[in-house]
């Protein structure tokens, strides 16, 4: 298959294609998208072909209006309508029960569906110009780190999906929140580029979902199951500081292994790529994905960070960490 690049400029080739039941990248404020028409079965299917994701993880379906949202929910409860007021257009997508209009195959055959309308002016154009909500999961192979650059997507997809539009690098950097408004208290199925802090300053305490780390859970929200975001590497989480880590990086390369390191500061380590993620959760969040990539650009065979406390942003950072490890945790106090 010819994969075109369209420039955010081109919105009526994107919408062509769309509109022909085809699947196209679309940058977002977040991470790229790999979009199709939610209504078109035949469009999801190549949403999953395209990716090679478990049919069993559910999408979240693009809107450019809380009226567009209506047509894909069965009813929006209060709570969920401060939440749009709050934060919409932005990086927060609200579960809410499906009407049905929406494929099965993007609610992945629960009553639930996943509503976002994202912060990005060629995604708003796409979505308003073609007239369709647009089923949008991360446009990489599943697995791999998410993309935050049309590059990203063309080092996955190229050949398996009919368009690029190029709008740039993207600003989050990590996943919208997704957030479940059909319990009560809602629940935070999946943290990201809106805080739980910033959620519970709108609507009062939420929870966080008590399966986010746990793999035989049915995922209600995409990233809730199997080992996302990965490097080719195997990545480990390191429980404690710089010490801690420095000493597991230097244990492993006395094996023989070349071994990477991601850090949250401009400090350099033993390990044979050191590379930064920042000082700001922010900023991390930004870089985590572009990181995890070049690692792949390189020889090493083992990937360390230290394990960081999941709050604010940083929720959204650890979280991606930990499924990128697979849930590897080393803990070198223990083994000491």
């Amino acid at each position: 298959m010819e994969t075109k690049w369209i420039k955010p400029t081109e919105v009526e080739e994107g919408v062509r294609l769309l509109q022909a039941g085809e699947v196209i990248a679309m940058p977002t404020e977040t991470v790229y998208g790999l979009a199709g028409d939610a209504t078109n079965d035949v469009a999801i299917k190549k949403i999953f072909e395209a990716k090679g994701r478990p049919s069993d993880n559910p999408l979240i379906v693009h809107v450019a209006s809380v009226e567009q949202a209506e047509h894909f929910a069965q009813t929006i409860p209060p709570v969920a309508r401060r939440l749009m007021e709050a934060f919409w257009p932005g990086a927060l997508t609200i579960i809410l029960p499906s009407n049905g209009r929406a494929s099965s195959f993007v609610t992945a055959g629960l009553d639930s569906i996943g509503l976002r309308m994202p912060n990005h002016p060629a995604a708003l154009e796409l979505i308003r110009t073609s007239g369709l909500g647009l089923a949008a999961p991360s446009a990489n192979r599943s697995g791999r780190p998410s993309p935050t650059s049309a590059r990203h997507v063309a080092d996955d997809l190229t050949g398996r999906i009919a368009g690029i539009m190029d709008g740039g690098p993207t600003g989050i950097g990590v996943e919208s929140t997704v957030i479940d408004c059909t319990t009560k208290p809602a629940t935070i199925l999946r943290p990201g580029g809106v805080t739980k802090e910033a959620i519970e300053a709108v609507i009062g305490p939420v929870i966080l979902d008590a399966n986010l780390s746990d793999e035989a859970a049915a995922p209600r929200s995409p990233g809730m199951k199997y080992t996302h975001y990965a490097p080719s590497a195997p990545l480990y989480l390191v429980e404690g500081g710089r010490d801690d880590l420095v000493r597991v990086i230097t244990t492993r390369q006395a094996t023989g292994k070349r071994v990477g390191a991601l850090v949250f500061d401009e400090a350099t380590t033993p390990a044979d790529v050191t590379l930064s993620l920042g000082i700001s959760m922010e900023t991390a969040a930004q870089r985590l994905y572009e990181a995890l990539r070049k690692f792949d650009e390189t020889d090493v065979e083992e990937i360390y960070v230290n394990r960081i406390e999941p709050t604010g942003v940083a929720l959204a950072v650890y979280n991606r960490l930990y499924k990128a490890a697979g849930g590897k945790v080393i803990r070198p106090q223990e083994e000491a």
